[in-house]
């Protein structure tokens, strides 16, 4: 029995996700996988990342389409050039930046899905006007299991 749908995605017709300075171009969303899986490219300016963080819910894992890109991995900054494979289990403290002068473009995965919905409702908050209230997105961020380590 299949329980989720099939889908084809074509690239015009991604959804398109803005938060953190960062751009999803949503692939695959939660709907469109039963909640299985959320696969995205992720667009970097130059210098940006997210903060160190680890999932409760999802597993990660990263393709680097241009490059290079530097992984936090046990404590240590790593680069890794374009076309490498990057896994970080759930629990995993982690990060990626973009060390280049032109963004980087990644094909990013979760499993399971949902990770979408959380990057939608930062993206409501980044685009209320002016600079976002970071307590909002931390409780967004605890909602979808997702959390900040203090240094």
């Amino acid at each position: 029995m299949i329980d989720s749908p099939t889908t084809i995605r074509r690239p015009n017709e991604a959804r398109v996700i803005r938060a953190f300075g960062d751009e999803m171009i949503l692939h695959l969303g939660v709907e469109d996988t039963g909640g299985k899986l959320t696969m995205w490219t992720n667009v970097t300016p130059p210098g940006g990342g997210p903060p160190p963080h680890y999932h409760d819910n999802e597993d990660e894992w990263f393709w680097p389409l241009s490059g290079p890109a530097e992984f936090l991995k046990d404590g240590s900054w790593i680069e890794v050039p374009a076309g490498t494979a990057v896994f970080m289990p759930r629990g995993t403290i982690h990060t990626f930046r973009n060390p280049n002068k032109e963004p980087l473009q990644m094909l990013i995965q979760t499993m399971p899905g949902g990770f979408d919905n959380f990057f939608s409702e930062c993206a409501d908050e980044f685009s209320s006007g002016g600079e976002p209230d970071m307590s909002k997105i931390v409780a967004i961020s605890a909602k979808y299991g997702i959390h900040y380590p203090q240094p």
